[in-house]
């Protein structure tokens, strides 16, 4: 205890000003007291519903007085905390959260901390899928994925493929909600992160019950329970959230004893924490269960509770239960309210009707009122047939609207979807198709790693050369591979860079940085890489060449590479030194093998290849690539 309270008499004496958590902040300390101090407070009444009226106010008086600080960090967590705030006290709608979020993401990107940057991407896609924007949140969820892999973050990753079990599962793709919430599991166990651990079970509980398996559903209900028992008894949420979605596949199960137990369940722990009054909707699932076994009396009460709390947030767009209370009160013989209730589930369809009702009654109401009697009683019947004409043709009306309408809506929803499905699937794809070259290049790696180690333990000066050129071959092709991973497209390379890569990984192989400079006079061109391959493989043949044997005695050189493209796409490679040069007459060095393996490759690319010895040695490649393909 000693120390706890020495740590927070440091914090407090360190930042100069320390609040307590249920303090109301005054103008004069919101003008006076640092920002950081502040933001301390902010951080710790964001989640406790207390201070509701203030917190909004101070939030904003403190943002203006950051943004004079130009300190793109502290704006950002001060950005972070009112979306926070919005999203638990549910103040605001949630695109008030977004709005916050994505000002803390734009901040972050400013600075270099590409952990936060990926914490928030993730973070974001959670808001953007409250609110509806499926496509926004599969792109950022990406992007953080793809962070989280670079910086081998399993943490993040785990919570990030949590996130994206969420997203099939909004897009009621559960078979696929349940493979990445399986994905994230491990990673979540791996490292500690009990909470998002509970959470993850979510998907599985709703999906399994969406899907009949019921009994898996249930025990990831029991996993989740236990592992909020044992390990974060502090999260409270989790396990009202867990019975909840239990009672609901209870429900589907036609297990009603079981699903108003957990309902009851729900509801009694989120009283304890929280208080009856922010609690009272979870009684609209209990109603709807004592409805179902026949206990009318007992569903009324609680369905009016929740319905009660529904209309005090103005979520006017519940039908359901409005619905279900009509069926309570039919089944008690209130009539009056029961069709009261049908009238507030069915309103948007009959305003129109109604309207038009309500003018023919105030015109006989006038006709009336003014004296004209006998003409009233004259047309009263003819009214009260264009009234039965007019509502029938209104009725005939709104239906077929009403059809038209759902139809357009059916199709364009089932468009949507399609098109989000295929989205998903695209972006699922290039995800795959990164990974594997990503892996590929790791195994060239490898590979090349492998025969180091063997070169290491050779002492015949031939051999250990060849083991050297294998090594260079095997890293030309690991670069194009680590390319396409790292690029934004997966079909081609760019060779200028390319070339770049591949001269500094030979000239580091043979030692020589100090000794041969490496020019690339070329623009920047883009290749397949069926073409990019061969070529990559024959510079490489020609740079390990130059360096073994244009410049002897640790003679300094220039090697020129250049490679362009004409009018009709064929490609001219030039790579040129200003080395000693070939002796006519002289029996070529080496092996044979590296020019028997670049006629190989210049015939694969239906080339011809021309060499001089001018001041050195200058090898030109004219490649017909049409023809080739």
């Amino acid at each position: 205890m000693l120390k706890i309270v020495s740590t927070i008499l440091l914090v407090c004496f360190f930042s100069g000003f320390c609040f307590s958590q249920s303090e109301i902040l005054s103008e004069k300390d919101l003008n006076n007291q640092p920002v950081d101090s502040i933001l301390s407070w902010m951080r710790a009444n964001s989640t406790t519903g207390e201070n509701l009226d203030e917190f909004h106010r101070i939030g904003l008086k403190t943002l203006k007085r950051s943004l004079k600080t130009e300190n793109d960090s502290l704006i950002s967590k001060i950005h972070e905390s009112l979306a926070n705030w919005h999203s638990y006290n549910g103040l605001f709608s949630p695109d008030s959260v977004v709005y916050h979020a994505e000002k803390a993401l734009a901040y972050h990107l400013k600075g270099d901390d590409q952990k936060k940057i990926a914490d928030t991407y993730r973070s974001l896609s959670i808001d953007y899928l409250n609110t509806g924007q499926l496509d926004k949140a599969q792109e950022v969820l990406f992007r953080s994925i793809e962070l989280y892999e670079e910086l081998k973050d399993d943490a993040g990753l785990g919570s990030a493929y949590r996130t994206l079990g969420v997203k099939y599962r909004v897009m009621e793709d559960y078979e696929k909600s349940i493979y990445y919430t399986n994905q994230a599991i491990p990673l979540l166990e791996k490292t500690e992160n009990y909470s998002e651990l509970a959470i993850a079970q979510f998907n599985l509980i709703i999906g399994y019950g969406e899907l009949g398996e019921y009994e898996k559903a249930y025990k990831a209900t029991e996993d989740c329970l236990e592992i909020v028992k044992t390990k974060v008894p502090e999260e409270i949420f989790i396990p009202i959230r867990a019975y909840s979605y239990r009672g609901e596949v209870y429900t589907k199960a036609k297990d009603y004893d079981n699903a108003l137990k957990d309902y009851l369940a729900a509801w009694e722990l989120c009283k304890k924490h929280i208080g009856e009054e922010r609690c009272a909707t979870y009684r609209t699932e209990i109603g709807q269960i004592y409805l179902l076994q026949k206990n009318y009396g007992q569903a009324l009460d609680h369905l009016l509770a929740g319905v009660s709390a529904y209309e005090d947030k103005d979520q006017g767009g519940i039908i359901q239960p409005y619905l279900d209370l009509a069926e309570a009160y039919i089944q008690l013989g209130d009539y009056e309210n029961a069709l009261l209730y049908k009238d507030k589930a069915y309103t948007n369809s009959k305003n129109l009707l109604e309207g038009k009702i309500e003018n023919i009654e105030s015109e006989m109401a006038i006709k009336y009122e003014t004296g004209k009697k006998d003409e009233t009683l004259a047309s009263q019947a003819a009214l009260i047939e264009q009234k039965s004409k007019t509502q029938t043709l209104f009725i005939v009306i709104a239906s077929l609207l009403f059809v038209f309408l759902l139809s357009l809506l059916y199709f364009f929803y089932k468009s949507k979807k399609a098109t989000r499905i295929i989205r998903a699937k695209n972006a699922e794809n290039e995800l795959l198709l990164k990974e594997i070259h990503h892996r590929v290049k790791n195994n060239l790696e490898m590979v090349k790693s492998l025969i180091a180690l063997q070169s290491a333990q050779i002492e015949d000066p031939a051999t250990k050369d060849a083991m050297i050129a294998s090594q260079n071959r095997v890293q030309s092709m690991g670069i194009i591979h680590q390319k396409l991973y790292q690029g934004t497209n997966l079909g081609s390379i760019e060779m200028k860079d390319y070339f770049i890569n591949l001269s500094e990984g030979i000239l580091d192989s043979f030692n020589a940085e100090d000794q041969v400079k490496i020019e690339c006079a070329m623009d920047n061109l883009d290749l397949d890489v069926d073409t990019a391959v061969p070529i990559g493989l024959i510079v490489n043949e020609l740079l390990t060449n130059a360096l073994k044997y244009a410049f002897p005695k640790q003679q300094p050189g220039i090697i020129n590479i250049s490679l362009e493209k004409d009018t009709h796409q064929n490609l001219k490679l030039q790579v040129r030194d200003n080395g000693v040069g070939k002796t006519d007459g002289l029996a070529p060095k080496g092996t044979g093998f590296g020019s028997q393996l670049v006629k190989l490759l210049t015939r694969q690319l239906n080339g011809k290849m021309i060499e001089r010895n001018d001041n050195g040695t200058h090898i030109e490649f004219d490649f017909l690539i049409r023809k080739s393909a």
